[in-house]
């Protein structure tokens, strides 16, 4: 009687591994079939099949992916507009989620759920509105050597949705996280004569550091991958991310499938770099959360 549970549980974990290492192998399928049709010719994929012996290997796929799909400029598009909304997004939240873990006033809790409640709202819905809506804003963009009159077709515009949309999802992870902190060592900063501002930039920010390297990898390569937005609202093809550079190499009756995947492997490099030099913090961000939570 004593023995059955344990066999029991021996049977289930060899089941369990077997489960995920069988859905591990489906899931990088696709990813090693990408990652070896980038380096194999066109020619030789169409004739003897993606999962035949390759003949030859070659970076050619890789050195027209960068010159057709002008990847340096929309790298450069994309970099303007992640790396400002990012900043924006984790100052503007970090602040909201200081105000409303570390103060007891009416309205933090509301405030919150409405910050929140504002992550809900699938982007196909308002995308209508906030079209016209940016249509209609007057802004000179000096950036742009096609100036529109409006905020519509701007980079600025792509960057005002992105922090609109993700300071809720932010201030929610903030403030969870700031709710762990003694309250104690904000009250012997007061005593001690710091302000709110010395008290938020120097004892509470610093002890946020592992879960905002955590958001700056998650938003890094959601804004990094977004391509609903800046098809939406910026109606100049050389101002679109980098994202745009794997549509534009598609034709409407023939798509070489190897110069996507390689266009596809490079994309996905600077997201893979972020994560491997943010990936000490990162992991210490989720675990930190969790093991105080």
């Amino acid at each position: 009687m004593v023995k059955r549970p344990a066999r029991r549980s021996r049977w289930s974990r060899a089941f369990l591994y077997v489960f995920l290492t069988f859905m591990a192998l489906v899931w990088l399928v696709p990813v090693v079939s990408a990652i070896y049709a980038a380096f194999r010719p066109y020619a030789e994929t169409q004739k003897y099949g993606i999962f035949s012996l390759p003949k030859a290997l070659t970076l050619q796929n890789f050195k027209d992916a960068w010159t057709q799909g002008n990847m340096t400029h929309t790298f450069r598009n994309t970099m303007f507009i992640v790396i400002p909304s990012i900043v924006l997004i984790l100052f503007f939240s970090s602040t909201m989620a200081f105000a409303v873990s570390r103060f007891s006033w009416r309205f933090n809790v509301a405030l919150l759920l409405l910050f929140t409640a504002g992550n809900l709202l699938p982007a196909q819905v308002i995308f209508q509105p906030l079209f016209q809506m940016f249509k209609a804003t007057p802004w000179p963009d000096l950036l742009s050597d096609t100036d529109t009159g409006s905020l519509l077709g701007t980079k600025i515009a792509v960057i005002i949705v992105h922090v609109a949309f993700q300071t809720g999802f932010c201030t929610f992870v903030l403030s969870n996280y700031m709710k762990t902190i003694p309250k104690e060592l904000g009250e012997a900063a007061l005593v001690d004569g710091a302000s709110v501002s010395r008290q938020f930039f120097q004892i509470i920010m610093p002890l946020c550091r592992p879960v905002l390297a955590a958001l700056a990898t998650l938003e890094f390569t959601w804004l990094y991958n977004d391509f609903f937005w800046a098809v939406v609202l910026l109606n100049q093809g050389d101002e679109r991310p980098i994202t745009s550079s794997i549509a534009n190499l598609g034709g409407q009756f023939f798509s070489n499938d190897n110069l996507i995947a390689a266009a596809s492997m490079i994309v996905a490099m600077p997201t893979l770099i972020v994560y491997l030099a943010l990936q000490r913090q990162f992991i210490g961000g989720l675990t930190l959360g969790a093991n105080k939570g």
